[in-house]
C-alpha cells in the first residue's frame, strides 16, 4: 500500500497553479473567451455565485455538464474522446484516474504535482461506512466499529453500498477491503456481507438520500457508505451533535483531480477553469458545497470539522500502480461475488 499524494505535493499544485500551462505548446489565443464546458459528476456544486463571478471576470460562459457518478464519468469520456464532451473535466478520482490517463481523455500538463503529468487534485477526503446514532440509540444496539463487525448477524438487513463498478465511492470501499483483508480474503468478505443482507445501490446519491436512516428520507438502512466529512451537515438545526457518525477504521483516501480534456474546442478557457478550482474562493468553498476538504493547506475549514469530521489516522490506500494493474480484475470478481 502507498500513499498516492503527500499534502507536502498537492500545496505545491495550489502555490503553482497560477504560473503553469496545459500541454507543450502554448494554447491558441483564438480560443480564450467564449463557452468552455464543464464536465463533471453528479455531485459537483458550488455556493450560490462562484462560478457568475468568475464568468463576469474572466469573460467566459461556463456550461456544466453532468453525468453521473464518477465512474460513470470516466465511461462516458473514454466512449466519446473522438468527440469530446466538453473542454474541461473534474471529479475523476484516484480509483478511476490511471484509465483516464491510459485512455487518452486527459491533455498532458506542466503542473507539479499533478497525477502522471495530466490530471491536477482539487479535493480529498476519507470514504468511510457513517452509521446513523440516532437509529442505533432507539433501537438499543451498539453500533458495528470495524470492517468485520459489519458482517456480524446483529447487522443483517442494515448496510447499504454504492455499486463498485458504476460508483466511485463504491469502487474506494472495494480498495478498502483489498487493503484490509488482501488478495486472499476480499472476496469471502463481500460474501460475508452478502450473506449479511447487503444492499446495493446504483450509486451513492441514492444510498445516502434514500436508502440511509440518517439521510434524511428516513430510509431503512441505518450503516451506509459515504465519508468522514459527511456527519457535520446532520447536526439538527437547534442542535450541537450531528445525528450521524463516521467509522474511522473503515476508511479509504480519495482524491477527486480535474484536467484539460484531450481535443478541447476551448482549452484557454479550459485551463482558466482549473485555475478557478485551485483559487482560494473555490478552495474555501469545497468543504460547504462537495463536503470534502480542499487540497490548499491555507483554505479555511468550517469550525465544526474539527470536532465531527477528522480524517481518519491510517486510511487504506492503494498504490495507482496497483489499481491500474487489477482494477478490472478486481471488478469483474467483484460483480460475480456480489452481483452474481
Amino acid at each position: 500500500m502507498a500513499r498516492i499524494h503527500s499534502l507536502i505535493t498537492v500545496a505545491a499544485v495550489v502555490a503553482l497553479a497560477g504560473c503553469s500551462a496545459i500541454g507543450t505548446d502554448d494554447p491558441d489565443p483564438s480560443a480564450s473567451g467564449g463557452t468552455v464546458t464543464l464536465v463533471t459528476h453528479d455531485s459537483f456544486g458550488l455556493s450560490d455565485g462562484l462560478l457568475d463571478a468568475f464568468e463576469e471576470r474572466s469573460g467566459l460562459t461556463v456550461e456544466v455538464v453532468q453525468q453521473g457518478d464518477a465512474g460513470t464519468l470516466v465511461n462516458q469520456l473514454v466512449l466519446t474522446k473522438d468527440a469530446p464532451l466538453g473542454d474541461v473535466v473534474f471529479g475523476i478520482d484516484n480509483s478511476f484516474a490511471s484509465r483516464a490517463v491510459d485512455e487518452g481523455v486527459v491533455a498532458p500538463t506542466t503542473q507539479p504535482g499533478a497525477f502522471e503529468d495530466a490530471l491536477v487534485p482539487i479535493d480529498f477526503g476519507d470514504v468511510c461506512i457513517n452509521v446513523d446514532h440516532t437509529w442505533f440509540a432507539e433501537q438499543g444496539l451498539a453500533e458495528p466499529v470495524t470492517l468485520e463487525d459489519l458482517t456480524e448477524p446483529e447487522y443483517k438487513d442494515l448496510l447499504v453500498v454504492p455499486n463498485a463498478v458504476t460508483s466511485s465511492p463504491g469502487l474506494s470501499f472495494l480498495l478498502a477491503t483489498i487493503g484490509a483483508f488482501g488478495e486472499d480474503g476480499w472476496q469471502d468478505y463481500w460474501a460475508a456481507l452478502k450473506a449479511n443482507g447487503l444492499k446495493v445501490a446504483d450509486g451513492w446519491t441514492d444510498a445516502y438520500y434514500t436508502d440511509f436512516s440518517g439521510g434524511g428520507a428516513d430510509g431503512p438502512r441505518p450503516i451506509v457508505l459515504s465519508y468522514a466529512s459527511s456527519p457535520p451537515y446532520t447536526v439538527p438545526e437547534g442542535g450541537t451533535e450531528p445525528t450521524t457518525g463516521a467509522l474511522l477504521d473503515t476508511c479509504f483516501r480519495q482524491t477527486e483531480y480535474a484536467g484539460v480534456l484531450e481535443g478541447a474546442a476551448n482549452p484557454t478557457g479550459a485551463q482558466e477553469v482549473l485555475e478557478f478550482l485551485l483559487s482560494d474562493e473555490v478552495q474555501d468553498d469545497i468543504p460547504v458545497s462537495m463536503y470534502m476538504y480542499p487540497v490548499s493547506p491555507s483554505a479555511t475549514l468550517p469550525e465544526e470539522w474539527t470536532e465531527f469530521a477528522p480524517l481518519a489516522t491510517d486510511p487504506f490506500e492503494i498504490s495507482p500502480e496497483d489499481i491500474s494493474a487489477n482494477r478490472e480484475a478486481w471488478l469483474a470478481a467483484w460483480s460475480e461475488t456480489v452481483i452474481g
